[in-house]
């Protein structure tokens, strides 16, 4: 054993960055979607009480008349291109090590 420290430097490496930009992007997307879910859960329209005591609660309708919003098909759209791109890119790294090796 040596009882000198290694003398190795650490540098960052481009898949060291990559899982850095990734892990930013993971957390930038959370932020996001937080950020839009946050007007719509205060979007809470008080029912006025009537003469006769509070209005009777009015059905709950499941599903919406507009069907999927925009934003969301944007957003589906974009993890799949970014998943594809991903898998391509690591399918096409394994075939050029195993190429060499």
């Amino acid at each position: 054993m040596s009882a000198y420290p290694s003398r190795r430097r650490t540098y960052l490496t481009t898949t060291r960055l990559r899982r850095i930009t990734a892990a930013l992007a993971i957390l930038a997307g959370a932020l996001l979607a937080w950020a839009a879910a946050a007007p719509a859960a205060a979007a809470i329209i008080p029912i006025p009480d009537g003469p006769y005591g509070p209005a009777p609660a009015s059905p709950v309708q499941v599903i919406g008349p507009g069907g999927m919003p925009g934003w969301q098909i944007t957003v589906i759209a974009l993890a799949a291109a970014a998943t594809a791109v991903f898998l391509d890119r690591a399918r096409a790294s394994r075939r050029s090590a195993s190429a060499i090796g």
